[in-house]
C-alpha cells in the first residue's frame, strides 16, 4: 500500500528512500557531523520535515547494523501527523566508545503506520484469562 507524504528538506543529499521494494522502513540521515559519547545520548538533526497524512504516524527505529555493531539505539520515536517541524532523532550509545556520525550518515530508519485510537470503557472486573494478573515469567516461557 502506498500513501503520499510531503517532504521538506534542507539539502538535496538528505533524501528519503526505501532501499528495497520489500522494505518496511526507510532510512533517515544525519544533517550534522557529531559524536554520541560513550554511554551517552544526543539528538541528531536530520534537516527534514514531513507532512504525514491524518490517520498515520511515523515510528523511528534503530538500524540493525548500528545496533549490533556499535550499540546505537533510538529513543522518543513517535512522530504524530500534526507535527511538521524538523525531525530530530534521539540516539543512545550503549557502548564504551564514542560514536562518530558524519553528515549524511544513515542514523535510523522509520516506518509509516496507521493510527488506531482506543475507546476506553470503565469496568469493575476483568474477564478471567487464566493468567490474570500474574506478572513477569508467569507464562513459563524461558
Amino acid at each position: 500500500m502506498e500513501i503520499e507524504v510531503k517532504v521538506k528538506r534542507e539539502d538535496e543529499n538528505l533524501h528519503l528512500k526505501y532501499n528495497h521494494t520489500t522494505d518496511a522502513c526507510f532510512d533517515i540521515r544525519s544533517n550534522a557531523d557529531m559524536v554520541i559519547p560513550a554511554r551517552g545520548r544526543d539528538m541528531v538533526p536530520t534537516g527534514i520535515s514531513l507532512s504525514i497524512p491524518d490517520g498515520y504516524m511515523i515510528q523511528i527505529k534503530p538500524r540493525s547494523g548500528l545496533s549490533v555493531k556499535y550499540g546505537i539505539e533510538t529513543g522518543a520515536g513517535v512522530i504524530d501527523s500534526d507535527y511538521t517541524g524538523e525531525i530530530k532523532v534521539v540516539l543512545f550509545n550503549h557502548s564504551d566508545e564514542d560514536f562518530k556520525i558524519e553528515k549524511y550518515d544513515r542514523v535510523c530508519q522509520a516506518e509509516i503506520r496507521p493510527v488506531y485510537q482506543a475507546k476506553f470503557i470503565e469496568i469493575d472486573e476483568h474477564d478471567d484469562t487464566g493468567r490474570g494478573s500474574k506478572g513477569f515469567g508467569s507464562s513459563g516461557v524461558k
